[in-house]
């Protein structure tokens, strides 16, 4: 078995070992060393990297009770003979202090909120854990934040130990262990104590700052997405530049931006609904002018216009202001397109249906649609053209008793 060095030494970088095996398998080459200061993938942690005998090693697994470490270059090593190997060590850290941190988070969640950490997944980006809550508040995030500051600031002891079954019962632990042998236990000092495998700091202070980035529902639960340590720096130094290109772009100071968004989400609605008006105001205009060249049947006045991609939407407005307008319209309209599109609507004072118009029509394409009495809208393939399903419609509507 490979001795395990990262259990015996967190912060170990370089080490010797002697290879005992090589071999190949779906991932690639790979060396088992005789000890090894490489974490192999595991407990929700990501592997080390870095190099053995100057060849990268590119992943760590745990496969079949051997450590794998895979290999980015071929291998000329001669077994039983000692090569240097160093882990890469800026990564090492990273996930030391997430993983820390995460461990800090769910048990301050834990014992504010009661919310149980179902999920936990460490990222090269951010970290998430799954808590079995349906909802969080900011107000909620900002109380956990202000403990998970206190536990870090105090600078707690965290220890990692191998413990047996009858010394397993007598502590708190935050969740239940998920194997039966070798259990090892995390503990930071008077705040919690959790099953893990993971490599951890020694102590709360090198986590650094814990940052909740944001939340969402997932499952019927909550994930909240956060960083810490030099990721926490990061993140703010992200989040203050965004500040400042908006500042910069809305010419004002970041004191002032909530303001200066309030004022232009509300010039932005009146705008709207400025625009709005307006375009109603062109609508009618456009049904006036319709109208003054609409053909007059008897008690009737038949309104029939046809545009090319011109939205469905548009014609049931257009529609509507047509009848209300002229009580004694029938109105046609058409858009050609993709398929053909149309709108049929009649004024009070007229006894015609719509809704059968339009169905006569359609049936000419085997198109679909329906609407009631006064307005009726459908559509179908192009397969006679606009005008000559213009004209028929007209036709229908001349010949009304």
């Amino acid at each position: 078995m490979t001795e395990k060095l990262y259990y015996q030494d967190a912060y170990g970088q370089d080490f010797q070992a002697c290879i005992i095996k090589s071999g190949s398998d779906e991932h690639g080459d790979y060396v088992l060393l005789d000890r090894t200061l490489f974490y192999p993938t595991g407990g929700g942690q990501p592997c080390d990297l870095g190099k053995i005998a100057g060849v990268e090693v590119v992943g760590v697994e745990l496969v079949d009770g051997e450590i794998r470490h895979y290999l980015g270059g071929k291998w000329k090593q001669q077994p039983d003979v000692p090569v240097n190997a160093r882990i890469d060590w800026e990564r090492r850290f990273d996930f030391m202090q997430q993983h820390a941190g995460q461990h800090i988070l769910s048990a301050a969640f834990a014992e504010l909120m009661g919310a149980k950490t179902v999920g936990f997944h460490l990222g090269r980006e951010h970290v998430t854990i799954d808590l079995a809550v349906p909802d969080l508040t900011w107000e909620d995030v900002e109380r956990v934040e202000r403990l998970t500051d206190q536990i870090v600031f105090e600078n707690r002891q965290i220890t990692a130990r191998f413990v047996e079954p009858a010394e397993l019962a007598s502590l708190p632990l935050r969740k239940q262990p998920t194997v039966d042998e070798n259990i090892r236990i995390v503990t930071i000092a008077d705040f919690d104590y959790s099953p893990c495998g993971g490599i951890h700091p020694a102590r709360t202070g090198e986590v650094g700052p814990i940052l909740v980035l944001d939340w969402e529902r997932y499952k019927g639960q909550v994930r909240v997405r956060f960083v810490c340590g030099q990721r926490t720096r990061k993140a703010v130094s992200q989040q203050r530049s965004i500040l400042r290109q908006a500042g910069a772009e809305l010419k004002t100071s970041q004191h002032d931006l909530t303001a200066q968004i309030t004022r232009l989400l509300s010039e932005r609605t009146e705008l709207g609904e400025a625009l709005k008006a307006a375009r109603e105001q062109l609508m009618r205009a456009e049904a006036e002018g319709l109208l003054s060249r609409a053909e007059a049947l008897r008690a009737i006045k038949l309104v029939t216009a046809s545009w090319e991609h011109r939205p469905l939407p548009e014609l049931q407005r257009l529609a509507k202001h047509l009848i209300e307008q002229e009580p004694s319209a029938v109105c046609l309209l058409f858009t050609a397109g993709a398929n053909i599109q149309m709108v049929f609507a009649r004024g009070q004072e007229v006894q015609a249906d719509a809704n059968q118009l339009l169905k006569t029509t359609l049936a000419l394409i085997g198109g679909k649609g329906g609407g009631n009495t006064s307005i009726a809208q459908g559509g179908g393939p192009d397969t006679l053209g606009v005008e000559e399903l213009v004209g028929y419609a007209a036709n229908l509507v001349r010949e009304l008793p």
